[in-house]
């Protein structure tokens, strides 16, 4: 009977799929009683045609329209209508119970459903009572469609419950696909925007000093182009590992690139490191991708003349700062600074940032998910 099974979402072809139309076979039943009959009345086969016939109609309305309120009006009723007139002439229509109690399993909820079987039941034993047919083929019909009301009936509910937890995984499944398509478009945005902000501001400050070095030093010129060059092609090789999500920074690297900028600008950098501090690579890359910021930072709006990098832990957390001598201030952060906030509190961790004294921001990371 899962032939009433149809969602709002298939299309009409769908819903008239070859296997649906097998479950019409049950009507073979119908005729059965006049073909089988030594001497059937003249009305019993006009009553079989009449009564297959609405029913394959009933059925293919039922399978167009889906499971709705509709449905139950356009088949359920229907059928029980038909199914407690021709009973009694014929005992095999009692199987038009049985399809209403499968539409009454796809559209009603548990309760009202099985409200509608117990009616259905009654009503198969009413038809029985007033049937004209003789006893033992008027109790077998009776007797089957009693409990296949009930069987096929609540087996239609619990498909529906199967089908409706299946279509609210399928929901589940693309909401946590939604979640992470989101969650990485930001993790490549501030990524993105971490390399080239860094790398960009490199290469425009160099690209100036070279510009001023032409005529007064050549031979220091040509050095900056190169680094300028260099520093180009670390960019793109970085922005193709980033959009595949295979890069991974490390704190020294990322010593190592702070250095080579800071110095381009004219700032002196002083580093105090624990060497033997040991990280998870998880959380030295976002600890490396926050000290990147910092120090594009630095370079581009700090008019510094040094800075200074420490990274050390005691019991508790692990600290990264970055302080310089320039100008300071409390103005507002960018999306640089807010990205770099989102990463490390992502890891449990903080960012501290004051203004007096030129600029100092202090990261912290719990000793847990450190290493």
């Amino acid at each position: 009977m899962s032939g009433f099974d149809s969602t709002a979402s298939r299309s009409a072809a769908e819903r008239l799929r070859t296997w649906e139309w097998v479950y019409l076979g049950y009507l073979l039943f119908v005729p059965a009683q006049p073909y089988f009959s030594p001497d059937p009345a003249w009305w019993e086969w006009p009553l079989a045609i009449v009564v297959c016939t609405a029913t394959v109609l009933l059925y293919a309305m039922a399978l167009l329209r889906g499971r709705s309120a509709w449905s139950v009006w356009a088949s359920l009723v229907p059928m029980a209508v038909i199914g407690a007139l021709a009973t009694p002439f014929n005992a095999a229509a009692s199987v038009l119970f049985i399809y209403a109690a499968a539409a009454a399993g796809n559209t009603l909820l548990w309760q009202v459903a099985r409200r509608w079987f117990a009616g259905l039941t009654v009503l198969d034993c009413v038809t029985a009572l007033l049937s004209q047919v003789p006893v033992p083929y008027r109790l077998l019909g009776f007797a089957s469609a009693s409990v296949m009301i009930w069987v096929i009936g609540l087996l239609e509910l619990r498909q529906r419950d199967r089908r409706r937890e299946l279509e609210n995984q399928r929901l589940r499944n693309s909401q946590v696909e939604l979640l992470a398509t989101l969650a990485e478009r930001e993790r490549i945005s501030r990524d993105l925007h971490d390399l080239l902000g860094h790398s960009l501001t490199a290469v425009v400050m160099r690209a100036q000093l070279t510009k001023e070095l032409v005529l007064a030093d050549p031979q220091r010129a040509r050095a900056e182009s190169e680094e300028i060059e260099r520093n180009a092609r670390e960019a793109l090789a970085a922005v193709r590992s980033t959009v595949t999500g295979w890069r991974q920074t490390t704190i020294r690297a990322e010593l190592e690139v702070a250095r080579r900028t800071l110095t381009g600008t004219g700032v002196t950098l002083q580093v105090s490191c624990d060497d033997a501090l040991i990280l998870v690579a998880a959380t030295e890359h976002e600890l490396g991708l926050a000290l990147r910021e910092a120090v594009t930072n630095v370079a581009r709006h700090a008019q510094a003349s040094s800075c200074r990098i420490g990274l050390d832990r005691d019991e508790e957390r692990v600290r990264l700062v970055i302080a310089d001598d320039g100008i300071g201030g409390v103005a507002a952060e960018g999306t640089g600074l807010t990205g770099l906030r989102e990463r490390i509190a992502k890891l449990g961790g903080a960012v501290q940032r004051t203004g007096s004294a030129g600029t100092t921001l202090v990261i912290t990371v719990p000793v847990e998910v450190a290493g």
